[in-house]
């Protein structure tokens, strides 16, 4: 029985996580849950699972949850409080695995600290190895981790590998990687339109039921370049070995072209219990409570090239990763700040990328040889983007 840690517990990516594991209470146990200050939701998930440990990362409302939990019959459960404490259960010696699904930079230091301790990390957090990169890879190499990637599409090149492939080493004979994308709500929208979209336009994605910070990466596309640089390092591919292409009914995951011309696909339906029960399972399988994929239903699959006039965050994305250091730390961090404006109705949706850009300019890069300089440049970017926001409103 493998003890589980759950890191962001109740987003969409740890309820799927937990429905998954109470399919299987023969070979999971809850350990830890985390929230940042969903409380009432982490309170329905400690009834239900009965963890050791719950951690809230907000203060206040940590204090209240120790409340509700010291009056309800799970008051043996241990409340931990602050983003240390994150570290704390990820790291627990009764935890096997740790699903990673905390959402941006806030997720990087627990998962860091997961793959140092040796744990399988399930990671669905993918602002973490953009941001940190070799930092991360070394940390899973060198502590004898395994390293599984919950997102859809790393998830689906992961399944198209061979069989006996660990993340970070050479793909054997593998030419490219076919990136796919959905295309998010505005594939189809004149470009001229954009700039009237309006937060819950864009987080309406047409196929997957995400967190808004996500589902704005969807729109903009900015998640398939977070994507595309998560892929440079969880398969060793240089950033032009990877192709994004757009498709729309989300069928096809993703695609791993052999040098022999051997295309190998990934479908399935969109839903993220197929890649989480893959990951759990791994290297065997077991039932997801997925919807198993109708192909007469689908009746046909498109596929297009992305337009980066009408998804410019592709074009910085590759940009980044291109430049290297820091530079993916500073477009992740720019985007963040810049997705959390246009939510709040601070800035325009087309604004988002403009920030990011001139985010790019203004930070000079730097070796992203130490966890100090990467956090350093995280930070810097936010001020400079939080400037820039202002600039705009001004």
């Amino acid at each position: 029985m493998k003890g589980l840690c759950i890191l962001g517990a109740t987003g969409s990516i740890g309820v799927s996580t937990l429905d998954v594991a109470a399919r299987h209470p023969h070979l999971y146990k809850i350990v830890a849950l985390t929230a940042n200050s969903n409380i009432d939701a982490l309170f329905e998930q400690c009834l239900a699972h009965h963890p050791q440990y719950a951690v809230v990362v907000n203060e206040e409302k940590s204090k209240e949850f120790q409340q509700k939990v010291s009056n309800s019959v799970v008051a043996d459960i241990k409340v931990l409080t602050g983003s240390k404490a994150l570290e704390e259960v990820a790291t627990l010696p009764e935890v096997d695995s740790v699903m990673a699904a905390i959402v941006g930079a806030a997720g990087l230091l627990p998962s860091l600290a997961a793959a140092k301790a040796g744990k399988t990390v399930l990671l669905a957090n993918k602002e973490a190895l953009v941001m940190s990169g070799d930092i991360f890879m070394d940390a899973v190499a060198t502590a004898g981790a395994h390293l599984l990637p919950i997102d859809s599409e790393h998830n689906a090149i992961f399944q198209c590998m061979p069989a006996d492939y660990k993340t970070g080493t050479d793909g054997k004979q593998v030419r490219r990687i076919l990136l796919t994308a959905s295309g998010g709500p505005f594939r189809e929208m004149p470009i001229e339109q954009m700039a009237d979209v309006t937060p819950e336009q864009a987080v309406a994605h047409p196929n997957w039921d995400m967190g808004k910070k996500i589902s704005v990466d969807s729109a903009t596309m900015m998640n398939k370049g977070l994507e595309m640089i998560e892929a440079c390092l969880l398969f060793k591919l240089l950033p032009e070995q990877i192709q994004v292409v757009i498709h729309p009914q989300s069928v096809i995951h993703s695609m791993v072209d052999y040098v022999d011309g051997t295309v190998l696909a990934q479908m399935g339906n969109p839903d993220m219990r197929i890649p989480i029960a893959h990951a759990m399972a791994w290297p065997e399988r077991f039932d997801s409570g997925a919807k198993p994929l109708n192909i007469f239903d689908v009746r046909r699959m498109d596929f297009e090239e992305p337009n980066l006039e009408r998804f410019p965050c592709l074009r910085l994305a590759y940009q980044a990763i291109s430049i290297g250091g820091t530079m993916p730390a500073v477009l992740n961090a720019a985007n963040e700040i810049a997705v959390e404006a246009f939510l709040d109705r601070q800035i325009k949706f087309t604004d988002i990328p403009v920030i990011i850009e001139r985010c790019m300019d203004t930070i000079v890069r730097a070796a992203a040889d130490t966890l100090a300089v990467i956090l350093e440049h995280d930070q810097h970017a936010r001020v400079v983007a939080k400037q820039i926001i202002a600039e705009i409103n001004s």
